[in-house]
């Protein structure tokens, strides 16, 4: 039988008497021997403890909150002289309780004539808030129609160009005329004497006074289109001339013998051609200098899209289209930024660093691409298309989503040029009319200039004849 005994102090025998302090208990065996290092469990002394009675589980949540706010008030002498050292430490009265954080009073306010030295150290930098940017409003109709009869239908020629002054030059047939697009009056300029001949490019000078012409008997002409007097005449193709572009003092045109020819319109005429490209196989149909007049970008029917210094020395010769090049325009905001489109068998707009001839982007379109232009205030670019949509469409660059589609005209839109405060566009299609969109919004500039590229409506039978 196992007998269980208290367990006596240190000094006192094994077996005390019972009042012995019961701190632990050992076995003893039948044979009387003792083993202190089989202990059962040990139970400690709570009589110097700070403890509660038990809970009388019968009492509820009022019981509860009692026996805690009892626990409160019966802390031990050293709980007290460490709260008292504590509230010392952080300077804390009487009056403002025991406890550090305290969310139910705001903090006290600073007295009237407190002034905060570091207020202007975080409010010297801070700046308006940024605006949030609007989305406008892209009219997807035209304001004018003008009437373009015997305007040839012919993908490969230039036959319309707006100047700086706001004249538009327009090639019908062997006739060219000029629309003051801020009065609505019509001029003609000149027509071509031979029997079956015909004007075959246009392009404004940037003084807006000189207007050069190509014809389909290769020959390049320079008018004054002030006095509407011929002043020069250039020589240096063997066929018709598709296209031109000025770059200064500098005239280049692009012909169907595959040759750009550049004139220095300042020399006399037998010395006025400066240097001779020869980069295409086939006709030259696109032709733009740079704004900044570093560059000039050819397209030609070969599918070629070339790229000249203005030490005419060829720097890029591309074929990625599939189909003839006559879409060029190189971007306003970026100097190096030029865009190409393709014909039918090709559809695509492609970007390339002209100075690395890298393709940066490209999409296709799903129509013929027949003229390019960028817009001036936002980073976008409007492409006018032929067969088989004979759609405008507006792109936002760099992402390339399509922002607008813009539908009015019946045949393809062959040819778009800009106003010269860049909100509108002219476009003139193979249905012999010419239409204005006020695609691009106006100017962030003077409200002037949008009154200088408004003219009067002019009804739908209004012509240029």
């Amino acid at each position: 039988m196992t007998l269980i005994q208290g367990v006596s102090t240190p000094g006192s025998k094994q077996h005390g008497s019972p009042s012995a302090a019961a701190g632990s208990c050992i076995f003893k065996t039948p044979g009387g021997q003792s083993k202190r290092d089989k202990l059962d469990r040990f139970i400690p002394n709570r009589s110097g403890m700070d403890d509660l009675p038990p809970f009388d589980l019968c009492s509820g949540q009022e019981n509860s909150s009692a026996a805690s706010d009892a626990a409160g008030s019966q802390a031990s002498p050293s709980k007290q002289e460490f709260q008292q050292l504590l509230a010392g430490a952080l300077h804390l009265t009487a009056e403002q309780g025991a406890r550090v954080l305290a969310f139910k009073h705001k903090a006290p306010a600073p007295p009237p004539e407190h002034a905060n030295s570091m207020a202007s150290l975080y409010s010297a930098n801070l700046g308006s808030a940024p605006q949030r940017k609007q989305h406008r409003h892209i009219p997807t109709t035209q304001e004018r129609i003008l009437d373009a009869p015997d305007l040839v239908d012919d993908y490969y020629l230039n036959l319309l160009d707006w100047s700086s002054s706001n004249q538009l030059a327009i090639a019908l047939g062997p006739t060219v005329y000029l629309y003051n697009a801020s009065t609505g009056t019509i001029e003609e300029l000149c027509s071509c004497p031979a029997e079956g001949e015909y004007v075959t490019s246009v392009s404004w000078a940037a003084d807006a006074s000189h207007l050069a012409i190509g014809t389909s008997s290769a020959k390049v002409q320079v008018w004054d289109a002030a006095r509407c007097k011929q002043v020069k005449e250039l020589a240096g193709h063997t066929n018709r001339v598709s296209s031109l572009a000025w770059n200064n003092a500098i005239l280049s045109s692009g012909g169907r013998d595959a040759l750009v020819c550049n004139f220095d319109v300042r020399l006399r005429k037998n010395e006025a051609r400066v240097a001779t490209l020869r980069g295409h196989e086939q006709e030259v149909c696109g032709l733009k200098w740079s704004p900044n007049g570093c560059q000039l970008a050819s397209g030609g029917n070969d599918n070629m899209l070339c790229i000249w210094s203005a030490g005419f020395e060829q720097q890029h010769r591309i074929n990625a289209h599939q189909a003839a090049v006559r879409a060029l325009a190189w971007c306003p905001f970026q100097s190096n930024l030029l865009a190409s489109g393709g014909g039918t068998a090709d559809r695509h707009i492609r970007f390339w660093n002209s100075s690395t001839g890298a393709q940066l982007n490209a999409i296709d379109t799903g129509s013929q691409v027949c003229s390019l232009v960028w817009s001036r205030h936002e980073r976008e670019i409007l492409s006018s298309h032929g067969y088989s949509k004979n759609q405008l469409c507006l792109w936002r660059y760099p992402s390339l989503v399509k922002a607008a589609e813009l539908t009015g005209h019946t045949g393809r839109v062959l040819h778009m040029v800009p106003s010269p405060d860049g909100s509108s566009v002219v476009t003139a299609g193979a249905d012999e009319t010419l239409r204005f969109w006020r695609v691009f919004g106006d100017a962030p500039t003077k409200a002037a200039d949008k009154a200088a590229g408004a003219a009067p409506m002019a009804s739908r039978t209004a012509s240029i004849r």
